[in-house]
């Protein structure tokens, strides 16, 4: 059994550490799916525009997605619809399905696995959220159908389908992009191996190099920069499991739980992957049920690849897309996918892109990084951060000094406030975190 994603087969192209003094119009931090989308819709507008990676390319969690493309995210319409209205939940949905049209506008010259197909949302035994999604979808103008049947191992209450979703393999996908960007003018440079340790004023530092730029993009995952933002308040990370069984059957579809604790399924070629075990990062680990859920369900189907994801959730549910704050009109952020990565990266290349050129997106108003957060999870957030500054245990994490706690699963320290990551020996995995644990 393999401990890589499934993905991990495609070898992504090689590119330089960034070093000397940079100017640029736009620095992109951050070489994942939504740093990546955002550089080429900036070079299809003729913007002089610089990457920059701290590892490789698509190192990152972009390697842990389980590629879902679809703008069915859970049971997030009659949420939005409660809490913001009509016209605001017809703005996300349709910004998430002009998301879907362009990945596969993009697909059609990538070989990538790209591959149309339906879209469940089940319970196992909530009817009632299902038929209310049904409804918000109804009061938007969207038509849904509902399953009283599905083909899962299980029984459940019924399902939410949306026809015509999506999956693919993201990482021949990403280098079908960067292939893209690299065959026209030369106005998109990528560095890989450049963390940006400093910014401030338009001037990014890594350790060889100084990049100028009149307008800078942090597609970084969770945010870095502390200062502006308070994202350590409006972001929590979670984790999960994946999984890859051979001679498993087809389920011929996409599938997600409407609990944020259930399953998830999808095929891919002749594997099987589901995701679950879901966990806020620095709680122990739940890989075990999954495997055991395979072992109960699938019992003639071994695992081939085992691996890890990690999400950012934001405060309700909509991903953080705009100026980094109301006091930084020069910068921009890109994050709180909430588990919803493939669209959502799609959506903020177009709105980021439209704000950079100065021509409004349509969609930005409902992705806002400034809008109202006085959710419970802010002061959830917030009570779980102080209680952990207070522990007296070490390490500590780079990031604001909350203690870390041992993964012992996965064989790394973890960070219960913000999400990093570091390996036993004190390397970073995951961010927020800009750098190694100090040694003692």
């Amino acid at each position: 059994m393999s401990n890589k994603s499934v993905w991990e087969h495609t070898k992504m192209p090689e590119f330089p550490s960034a070093s000397g003094e940079i100017k640029t119009d736009v620095l992109v931090i951050g070489g994942g799916i939504a740093g990546l989308l955002t550089a080429y819709e900036l070079q299809k507008s003729g913007v002089s525009c610089v990457l920059a990676e701290s590892d490789r390319i698509c190192g990152g969690v972009t390697r842990g997605t389980t590629a879902k493309v679809t703008f069915q995210h859970g049971l997030i319409y009659q949420e939005i619809l409660s809490g913001y209205g009509a016209e605001k939940a017809k703005m996300y949905l349709e910004a998430n399905q002009n998301a879907l049209k362009n990945i596969a506008a993009l697909c059609r010259n990538i070989d990538c696995g790209f591959q149309k197909v339906d879209s469940y949302i089940y319970s196992r035994n909530d009817r009632a959220s299902l038929e209310r999604e049904i409804e918000a979808l109804e009061k938007i103008g969207f038509s849904a159908e509902f399953c009283n049947h599905i083909e899962l191992p299980f029984s459940t209450a019924g399902a939410v389908k949306f026809k015509n979703q999506a999956q693919f393999d993201p990482l021949k996908f990403l280098r079908g992009v960067i292939g893209k960007i690299c065959k026209r003018n030369g106005n998109v440079r990528i560095f890989e191996h450049t963390r940006i340790i400093d910014l401030k004023s338009g001037t990014a530092l890594s350790k060889n190099a100084k990049i100028t730029a009149d307008k800078i993009v942090v597609a970084t995952h969770f945010p870095f920069v502390n200062t502006h933002g308070s994202y350590f308040l409006k972001l929590y990370q979670s984790r999960s499991n994946v999984i890859a069984l051979e001679n498993a059957p087809n389920v011929h579809g996409i599938y997600m739980d409407g609990d944020t604790n259930g399953l998830s399924f999808r095929n891919f070629g002749d594997l099987l992957l589901i995701g679950g075990g879901a966990h806020k990062t620095g709680m122990p680990c739940r890989r075990g049920e999954l495997e055991a859920f395979a072992a109960k369900n699938y019992p003639n189907s071994p695992i081939k690849y085992s691996w890890g994801a990690q999400d950012c959730m934001s405060l309700d549910g909509i991903p953080y897309i705009g100026n980094y704050s109301k006091f930084t009109p020069n910068m921009y952020v890109a994050t709180g996918f909430n588990k919803w990565g493939m669209t959502g990266a799609m959506t903020a290349a177009e709105i980021l892109r439209g704000k950079i050129l100065g021509k409004e997106d349509p969609y930005a108003e409902v992705f806002d990084p400034s809008r109202s957060m006085l959710k419970k999870q802010l002061w959830i957030n917030g009570a779980n951060a102080v209680k952990t500054l207070l522990t007296p245990t070490a390490p500590r994490c780079p990031h604001m000094g909350c203690a870390l706690k041992r993964n012992p699963a996965e064989h790394s320290w973890d960070c219960p406030c913000h999400g990093s990551r570091f390996t036993e020996d004190g390397k970073l995995l995951d961010n927020p975190a800009n750098g190694n644990l100090r040694k003692p």
